[in-house]
């Protein structure tokens, strides 16, 4: 089995940081792609940071600049972080990591998170 936990949400203010991780384990083999997803109330699920086991980094617009995803292969466990700053009031949404893993048993398949609520608000 494989688990995605999620850490590090919470109210901030306008123009606060947060820092969100998250950390795969279990039965893994080697974590390819990992990324960080939100979902705002009313609104579909977007793409926020990806990154490749190679440290490739991906962004949307909204957040070049102000985000910055990275993460750190451990022997057992991976961590993907995504550090946030200058944070706005529209960065408001729940954030889930995402994360594509090959499992000691040679399978391939996409993890989520149970994501973590993120709000901005002063």
């Amino acid at each position: 089995q494989v688990q995605l936990v999620e850490s590090g949400g919470g109210l901030v203010q306008p123009g606060g940081s947060l820092r969100l991780s998250c950390v795969a384990s279990g039965s893994i083999f080697r974590v390819n792609l990992m990324g960080w997803y939100r979902q705002a109330p009313g609104n579909q699920r977007e793409l926020v940071a990806t990154i490749t086991s190679g440290g490739t980094t991906n962004y949307a617009a909204s957040v070049k600049g102000r985000f910055t995803i990275s993460r750190d292969d451990a022997k057992n466990t991976v961590t993907v972080f995504l550090q946030m700053n200058s944070l706005k009031p529209e960065d408001t949404a729940v954030y889930y990591c995402k994360a594509n893993i090959l499992d000691r048993l040679r399978n391939t398949r996409d993890y989520w998170g149970q994501g973590t609520q993120v709000t901005v608000s002063s």
